[in-house]
């Protein structure tokens, strides 16, 4: 199978941005039980590959929802069939021995299991599949050369369900190979499928705003930074050329395009702005980063003028308002004035 792949990722790794876009990729099922009875249990499963989902399935629906065109790979509908019903039937064996054992394994009634499943590509290398379960979203169980390890941090609770699964040695060995064989196939599959994707770059639009007052005297800079692909950027902000540790950087968030966004803070007192801007670097910009100038003093100035011009022209009309009063209150003229 390895002398299968090799030919494949000659074509993926050749050269230029097709390496950068395929030096690093996970592709990975997760499957989520949320378990609330012996009898109700909720399923989902979703396929991913890196940070892009590209499947997603419930239990009882017909089939897997493909997010992406590409999202079977090279794969027929036969083949996806297969795994299909191999994720499913792994599924169900695993449901079945979580209800049987859930007292003997300290599992109280609503709680919610995961199960990760997947493999990797590293410069060009498949790496060993990785089978992990999560108990209440903390980590317990790994599935290594054919047998479950448990965590330390699962302590006893781990220690009982790799008992029980280690005696299934030839469900396990069955499963690990067929599992193994099938994901990095599927994986190069994706990545020549989906490749015009991965190696598209988007070029990000960036803006600049405050946010809410953080104290006296103080300003919440914030530097937006959206629609951009693929996901590494450098967001920083600067004084000159010195780049500000301050600044903190909120997570990257997806857009319903498959882009992304996320924003830069930066917590500064109100007259210390002067010099400072916001850097974007991404390799969409091909070196010309995108640098935002926090403009102060001309702030300052437009701010000013906004308030004297009202001020002023107040004033005038007030002036003018009086001198008219003042000339129509002045006294008749007197006999000496007729004279």
């Amino acid at each position: 199978m390895l002398f299968l792949q090799i030919p494949l990722l000659v074509v993926l790794l050749g050269g230029g941005d097709s390496e950068d876009a395929f030096q690093d990729q996970i592709f990975r099922i997760i499957s989520t039980f949320s378990l609330h009875n012996h009898s109700w249990t909720q399923t989902w499963i979703s396929a991913w590959l890196g940070e892009l989902q590209i499947k997603s399935w419930k239990r009882n629906s017909s089939d897997f929802i493909s997010l992406r065109p590409w999202s079977n790979g090279n794969f027929s509908k036969k083949e996806m069939t297969e795994v299909k019903d191999l994720i499913e039937r792994t599924n169900h064996e695993f449901l079945h021995l979580l209800h049987i054992h859930a007292s003997e394994w300290m599992l109280e009634y609503p709680f919610d299991i995961q199960g990760t499943v997947g493999c990797e590509l590293h410069s060009g290398e498949i790496k060993i599949d990785f089978w992990r379960v999560a108990y209440q979203g903390s980590e317990i169980l790994s599935f290594q050369n054919s047998s479950w390890v448990p965590y330390l941090k699962g302590g006893t609770r781990a220690q009982k369900m790799c008992k029980v699964l280690n005696r299934y040695i030839v469900f396990n060995k069955v499963i690990k190979w067929r599992f193994s064989n099938t994901c990095s196939r599927f994986l190069l599959g994706l990545l020549d499928a989906g490749k015009a994707d991965f190696q598209r770059k988007v070029k990000p639009e960036a803006w600049l705003s405050t946010g809410p007052s953080p104290g006296p005297h103080h300003l919440l800079l914030v530097c937006h930074v959206s629609g951009f692909y693929p996901k590494p950027i450098s967001v920083m902000w600067m004084r000159g050329e010195q780049a500000q540790q301050a600044s903190q950087q909120s997570d990257i968030l997806p857009n319903a395009d498959g882009t992304w966004y996320l924003q830069s803070y930066l917590d500064v007192e109100a007259t210390k702005t002067s010099g400072l801007s916001c850097r974007v670097t991404h390799s969409s910009l091909e070196g010309q980063d995108i640098i935002l100038y926090l403009d102060r003093p001309t702030s300052e100035g437009l701010i000013i003028l906004a308030v004297m011009v009202p001020l002023v022209l107040l004033l005038t009309g007030l002036a003018f308002w009086l001198k008219k009063g003042w000339t129509h209150c002045e006294p008749p003229p007197t006999l000496l004035s007729l004279e």
